[in-house]
């Protein structure tokens, strides 16, 4: 989901002053200047206004912020669950029960002006790829590779070995052991 001048959406806690801009002039007033009661694009505390206004307003309807990220939230209900993303003013939601989906984005709706942008297939470069039947949801850097080996000239490169392998097993025995192990490594 989207939500749409999301900046505008931010209180204001000092106070801020501003010449009237460009196109919009009031008559005889050209000299006045303004006092803003709402945030505003341009601003410098616009997106952390933003950030706290949604924040607030995500937690008064049972969300929890998740402790490691602050723009990830989860909601629990019994065994369903919905995860919300944050990415500016982009909203991903990830769920597994489809009226919770339908309840928290009718909230969200009700709260800020939004924009439903249906199923997603990418965020932030990443693409999404289900599996329904087996109950896969994955994600896949592929893309993004694709794009950096292009700007690099390097698009026909040949894949080589990854220094870990998958499934590897790490031990206490592979820890450095004296200061000279641990400057090398």
């Amino acid at each position: 989901m989207d939500v749409k001048t999301a900046f505008l959406n931010g209180d204001i806690e000092e106070e801020v002053y501003m010449d009237q801009p460009e196109g919009f002039v009031c008559t005889e007033k050209e000299k006045f200047v303004h006092k803003l009661k709402k945030s505003i694009y341009g601003l410098k505390q616009a997106s952390r206004q933003w950030y706290l206004k949604f924040n607030d307003t995500i937690l008064s309807y049972g969300f929890v912020k998740n402790i490691v990220d602050w723009c990830i939230y989860i909601k629990i209900s019994g065994s369903k669950f919905i995860i919300l993303v944050l990415y500016v003013h982009d909203i991903l939601l990830a769920t597994n029960d489809i009226v919770l989906l339908h309840d928290v984005k009718k909230f969200l709706s009700n709260k800020f002006e939004m924009k439903d942008m249906g199923e997603a297939s990418y965020v932030i470069g990443i693409e999404i790829f289900r599996e329904r039947s087996q109950g896969v949801l994955g994600l896949s850097q592929k893309g993004y590779i694709k794009k950096v080996l292009e700007r690099f000239r390097m698009e026909s490169c040949s894949s080589g070995i990854v220094p870990i392998q998958k499934g590897g097993k790490f031990n206490q025995m592979q820890c450095s052991k004296n200061d000279l192990e641990r400057k090398e490594m």
